[in-house]
């Protein structure tokens, strides 16, 4: 959730956001559909146990046909895919950001201090809002990607494509390897008892995870909340990482090179890459579908349907979001109308909108407010997804009619450069 601004502006001493002229309106377009998507992708971890974010069985509320069906929609659809669009921008983001920078005289210090502030964040988005947060590894894995600035384009794609696949190929092993132990005949064979024995304990730790958090989220008080978060989940934001960084920096990368190759811009064939756009999709997204059939075929067993989301979904994954950023840059660029306008609205207060919907799900489903956890069905959370979605595309727009950032967007610059920037337009 990278701003595609933060450029030197003013004197060569003095560094500042960028002014509306120097943003590209593709970057607020794509943020807009992500920050939408990024709602849907993580509705059942706001409004039921952990472990019902990828396996059915999780509901507290049960699940029947029809919420089968709906999983395979959002599996095809939405998953890692929005969080996917997500790391591309904020990979295009720092390339803009520096390159600006740069221009002015600026150094890296003021990328650090930009992911520093992003880090604090993270962490208190983390342990007070919702544990679901991306900005902690969004942030240390910008320091990492910061190393590779410099790199020309064609490096910066071949890297992140390398990469990418190492790490797919780490996530099969790590990963999948449970679900072959656990699911195939494989696991049974002799010798496999302890390897066994570990598999099925890692699946009820999760459950009882689960379990001890029920009375919290039913019953318990904020503070509850927050006390556990930091009694039981301290060492999440750094599991994230070491799991999650295999994806994200190569990602990174490639925004990086897209930035660089005008991908995001108009200045290169719209043909070539509209037709590029829909054979990636639309070949991971036939991919994806294949597997995730075969999933439902398998019963929606614990590990089959996590070993899928977490580890053999990710090489058809890539094609799906290379293919999405190119198709909608394509569109965004020249998107105008009222939707359009909203969803752009919704992009360049993308950061302001991603906590603020953590915050909304909190008084939506806590036991203190709404109450509604574990109480409602897969459709019916995407009821509370259209809800969500309404309140981001209306007060984005009359937000940003009267004032030039979002909220944390102008929190987080002035913290970046380190002085108060006027709000009101």
């Amino acid at each position: 959730m990278v701003e595609n601004t933060a450029t030197p502006d003013g004197d060569a001493q003095a560094v500042a956001p960028a002014t509306g002229g120097e943003r590209i309106a593709s970057l607020d377009f794509i943020r807009g559909v992500a920050v939408l998507g990024i709602l849907a992708a993580n509705i059942v971890a706001f409004g039921q146990p952990w472990s019902a974010y990828a396996w059915p069985d999780g509901f507290l509320s049960g699940h029947d046909a029809t919420d089968e069906w709906l999983w395979v929609a959002q599996f095809v659809l939405i998953d890692g895919k929005m969080r996917g669009l997500f790391t591309l921008l904020f990979g295009a983001g720092m390339a803009l950001f520096m390159e600006k920078a740069w221009e002015r005289g600026a150094s890296r210090r003021l990328l650090v201090r930009r992911l520093v502030f992003l880090l604090l964040f993270g962490l208190a988005h983390f342990f007070l809002i919702w544990r679901g947060d991306i900005l902690v590894l969004y942030s240390v894995a910008g320091f990492a990607a910061m190393l590779f600035l410099r790199m020309p384009a064609p490096r910066l794609l071949t890297l992140g494509l390398i990469g990418y696949v190492v790490g797919a190929l780490v996530y099969a092993l790590a990963i999948g390897s449970a679900y072959v132990i656990a699911d195939t005949s494989f696991g049974q064979a002799e010798g496999m008892e302890e390897a066994r024995g570990s598999i099925a304990e890692g699946k009820q730790a999760a459950i009882a995870d689960d379990q001890a958090e029920i009375p919290i989220m039913t019953e318990g008080t904020y503070a509850d909340f927050v006390a556990h978060n930091f009694a039981e989940h301290a060492g999440d934001p750094l599991n994230a990482i070491l799991l999650m960084v295999f994806e994200t920096v190569p990602l990174m990368l490639i925004g990086m090179a897209f930035y660089r190759f005008g991908w995001f811009g108009t200045s290169t064939s719209q043909r070539s890459r509209r037709a590029w756009g829909w054979g990636l999709f639309l070949t991971g997204a036939g991919l994806t579908l294949w597997m995730a059939l075969w999933v439902r075929s398998e019963g929606f067993t614990y590990w089959g349907t996590l070993s899928a989301m977490m580890a053999f979904s990710m090489l058809p994954r890539l094609p799906m979001i290379l293919g999405l950023a190119l198709l909608l840059a394509l569109h965004g660029n020249s998107a105008s109308g009222w939707l359009a306008e909203r969803v752009s609205a919704a992009g360049r207060a993308a950061f302001t909108n991603y906590i603020g919907t953590s915050i909304l799900m909190m008084l939506i489903f806590h036991p203190w407010a709404g109450g509604l956890w574990g109480e409602l069905t897969r459709p019916e959370l995407y009821l509370v997804v259209a809800l969500g979605w309404a309140v981001m595309l209306t007060w984005s727009r009359v937000w940003l009619a009267k004032y030039r950032y979002g909220p944390l967007e102008w929190l987080w610059r002035c913290l970046t450069y380190g002085r108060v920037f006027p709000l009101r337009r």
